[in-house]
């Protein structure tokens, strides 16, 4: 079986993108370990979102056609 990644919102990359710049400049300073924590946090959710960018046909029940 092939693995197929669901497509995700473009609005979930545009928080990860935005949440790793503020957890990255603004977090880090007052706070190392929050600010470690929620940077890879939010980069894990570009890596998702990346991920899912890719060309797939979704397998999935929602797109199954109605008759």
């Amino acid at each position: 079986m092939v693995f197929r990644a669901a497509p995700l919102k473009s609005s979930f990359m545009l928080v990860g993108i935005i949440g790793f710049l503020i957890s990255a400049l603004f977090i880090y300073g007052k706070n190392p370990t929050w600010g470690f924590t929620l940077s890879i946090f939010f980069l894990l959710m570009i890596i998702a979102a990346l991920v899912s960018m890719t060309k797939s046909k979704p397998v999935l029940p929602l797109y199954s056609k109605k008759k």
